[in-house]
C-alpha cells in the first residue's frame, strides 16, 4: 500500500513502555526520510522523531529526547517508534509521515506527502 499504516496504539500507565510500527511500501521506505508526529484535540501536529531510513540519522522533539527511540527494519519496510518512561502529556493519536520533501524542516507537516490515519496511544493514571 502507498499510504504508511500504524499499528500499536493502546492505553497505558505512566512509566511503562509501548512500541507503534509504520509499515509503508517499498517505494515509500526509500523515499528521504519517514517521521512520527502526535496530535491532541485542538492543538496543532506535533513532529515527535524522525529517521532517515537510507543513512540512518534521526531526530527527536526535546520533549521526548532520552525516552523515545525511532528505528526501521529494511526487510520489512517498517519504521518502529519505542517509546518508554511514558507520561499522560504522551496521550495523543500517533501519525506516521513519509515522503519528506528535500529541504524541508523535519518537525513541519507540511514537509510530507504521506500520511497514515493515526494510531491512538493514551497514557493514563
Amino acid at each position: 500500500q502507498e499510504q504508511p499504516v500504524e499499528s500499536g496504539g493502546t492505553s497505558v500507565r505512566p512509566g511503562e513502555s509501548l512500541r507503534l510500527s509504520c509499515a509503508v511500501s517499498e517505494r515509500l521506505y526509500s523515499t528521504t526520510c519517514m517521521a512520527w508526529f502526535r496530535q491532541v484535540p485542538g492543538k496543532d501536529r506535533e513532529g515527535v522523531a524522525m529517521i532517515c531510513t537510507r543513512a540512518g540519522v534521526t531526530s527527536y522533539a526535546d520533549s521526548v529526547k532520552g525516552r523515545f527511540t525511532v528505528s526501521q527494519d529494511n526487510a520489512k519496510n517498517t519504521v518502529y517508534l519505542q517509546m518508554s518512561g511514558l507520561k499522560p502529556e504522551d496521550t495523543g493519536t500517533y501519525y506516521c509521515a513519509a515522503d519528506k520533501r528535500a529541504g524541508d524542516t523535519w518537525f513541519h507537516s507540511s514537509a510530507y506527502n504521506s500520511w497514515g490515519p493515526g494510531t491512538q496511544v493514551t497514557v493514563f493514571s
